[in-house]
């Protein structure tokens, strides 16, 4: 299971992200640009010393993403507002890519025309989306439960 962030703004979202893939063992890719600097005070702060511990692989454009994506054959499926299909009714597989897009933008019309499934976090119609961080928190806490997590020989403190 990988993560990846496509143009990522807040830096405080995207260090919480990678703590996360650090403490779940799921490799990250972040598709730039970025809008902030990795030296950036509140990405370190976000990500705290847990950032040595992320496979982390930074492409400098969505052409280049894609070429990497070919040559490892991963399926993508993209976590949009706009999706029909909630994420709880699709089946993953471990060698899936979950993309994220910019909390200000979302993502260009070549990522949506590029993934090979689209979903949605169902929330109350009348709010307008989670923060990335939670969406990406719960998309890969059901894609890992589906694909065998529990038995991957993890184990520690959720805290």
């Amino acid at each position: 299971m990988q993560i990846a962030l496509f143009q990522p703004d807040i830096p405080q979202n995207t260090g919480t992200i990678l703590r996360l893939c650090a403490c779940l063992d799921v490799s990250a890719h972040i598709i730039e640009p970025a809008g902030f600097d990795t030296s950036d005070r509140n990405f370190r702060r976000a990500g705290m010393d847990y950032l040595d511990h992320v496979r982390l692989k930074r492409h400098d454009s969505w052409s280049k993403f894609e070429e990497w994506r070919a040559e490892a054959g991963c399926r993508l499926v993209l976590f949009t507002t706009k999706a029909a299909k909630s994420y709880l009714d699709f089946a993953y597989t471990a060698s899936d890519v979950l993309l994220f897009g910019r909390e200000t933008a979302g993502v260009t019309d070549a990522v949506v025309a590029a993934a090979d499934a689209r979903l949605v976090i169902p929330i109350r119609p009348s709010l307008r989306s989670l923060n990335v961080a939670v969406t990406a928190a719960m998309a890969v806490g059901e894609a890992l439960r589906q694909t065998g997590f529990a038995g991957s020989g993890l184990a520690g403190s959720a805290t």
